[in-house]
């Protein structure tokens, strides 16, 4: 499971924060939908459309391929040749296949498609080589942060599923959220981010994840998921917010509970992301994290009866402080 808890790193991004807002106006509607709020703590897993250059071969390292064709680390290779690839199993296998000549490679890189002709070297075990290593999906924690009784959305994390190797947000081609179950947790300290350790069934499932973008993911509750469980509350306007106290909702041991924290700042609509600061203030949550956490990302805050939006990151040099989205901008981008 250690592994699954390294991987988490890149769904709570920690030490830079650089996704931007989605343009585009605020659904007018917003403050007047009854959202119920979340806390939960759920496994994400999600598989990328197609396959992610997580790392590759360059001039000092031997076999060169793709190098000199022109790909780069955070490229995603969407087919080869007229074939869609969809998986490391699937692109080994056309490779396996190459018996000489240039192959092409349709590649996502950004928001741009590029095409480059690329020409492998033959493997050992046959077929062709090109010096990638290869990334098809990824699997951490996170936390709701809210859902609609109306539409059956739900909106989790408050930033987007990015590689941890790379930052690239992961193009979903599939995925879902599944139970998950909080054993632990490492305290934040001062230039040492803490996270929440735990573990979620594979073989269980609450429901779609159908859009990663870097206001949040999103999909649909399964029927009779136990998330869509609790009261609804109105959703606060950016205009409603303010400095002054509030709360988040959290699952840290293995129960959502409400802590006190002070909304300390609320920065204007083009500030990078960053919709507002929080100081955590709650000495309960301060005793049992340090403060924020990875994994506490997608937690909702409250202020005066309203959800006002979810936390989503934490500063390295002081945890008891991050900064969190405005919901108007999650259910924006969720459409």
């Amino acid at each position: 499971m250690r592994r699954i808890y390294k991987k988490l790193q890149c769904i709570f991004p920690i030490l830079c924060l650089c996704a931007l807002l989605l343009s585009g106006a605020v659904n007018a509607d917003a403050a007047e939908r009854m959202l119920i709020p979340g806390g939960s703590v759920v496994g994400i897993k999600v598989e990328c459309d197609g396959v992610l250059v997580v790392g590759m071969n360059e001039p000092e390292s031997g076999s060169l391929p793709a190098f000199e064709a022109g790909i780069r680390t955070g490229d995603v290779i969407t087919h080869i040749g007229s074939e869609e690839v969809e998986s490391i199993a699937e692109f080994r296998e056309e490779l396996g296949e190459w018996s000489g000549g240039e192959i092409t490679l349709r590649v996502l890189r950004g928001n741009k498609t590029m095409q480059f002709t690329v020409t492998p070297e033959k493997s050992a075990r046959g077929g062709g080589e090109l010096g990638v290593w290869l990334r098809d999906g990824m699997a951490g924690l996170g936390t709701v942060s809210f859902y609609d009784p109306e539409t059956g959305l739900y909106g989790a994390l408050g930033h987007a599923v990015n590689d941890i190797d790379t930052g690239v947000l992961l193009p979903v081609r599939e995925g879902v959220i599944m139970e998950a179950e909080v054993s632990g947790v490492v305290r934040g300290e001062c230039g040492k981010p803490g996270e929440l350790l735990g573990s979620f069934d594979l073989n269980s499932r609450l429901g779609s994840i159908e859009t990663n973008c870097t206001n949040g993911i999103f999909g649909r509750l399964d029927k009779n998921c136990g998330l869509a469980c609790g009261t609804p509350v109105k959703v606060a306007e950016r205009k409603e917010v303010c400095v002054g106290p509030a709360t988040v909702l959290a699952c840290v041991d293995g129960t959502v509970s409400e802590y006190a924290v002070e909304i300390s700042r609320v920065y204007p609509s083009d500030n990078g992301g960053r919709d507002l600061l929080l100081n955590v203030t709650d000495p309960a949550l301060i005793e049992k994290t340090g403060g924020i956490v990875q994994g506490m990302s997608g937690s909702p805050i409250l202020q005066n009866g309203k959800l006002v939006g979810a936390v989503t990151h934490v500063l390295v040099n002081d945890p008891t402080k991050g900064y969190g989205i405005f919901v108007e901008n999650m259910l924006d981008a969720a459409g």
